[in-house]
């Protein structure tokens, strides 16, 4: 698929979710990968989701070298840590708010 981004959403909770269901109906993405802190966790969102490629780490999801965006859906305190992770993978990132809890933590990740 020609201009197609392939993306992988760090983390399985609500707004992974949301994530997901929005990135189905997009022409322009679509969902390749999800990584989650268990195998188990990886699995049910990949299930309930149809993703092909599930990854029982943050880290295995960022070594995927089939994901070219990550969308950051940890908790809040660790959104600093995995937007930085990420773009050092060589990703594109989407981290909504809060980007981090903090303005020193901010000017790091940006």
């Amino acid at each position: 698929m020609a201009g197609t981004l392939n993306w992988g959403i760090l983390g399985t909770g609500r707004i992974a979710g949301t994530f997901a269901r929005g990135l189905a109906a997009s022409r322009s993405g679509r969902l390749v990968a999800v990584g989650s802190r268990t195998g188990e966790g990886a699995e049910r969102f990949g299930e309930a989701f149809g993703v092909p490629r599930r990854h029982a780490s943050y880290d295995a999801l960022l070594a995927d070298d089939g994901v070219e965006a990550v969308y950051i859906a940890t908790p809040h305190p660790a959104h600093a840590e995995w937007a930085i992770k990420a773009a050092e993978a060589g990703k594109h990132v989407l981290c909504e708010k809060p980007l981090t809890l903090n303005h020193a933590e901010a000017m790091v990740v940006v």
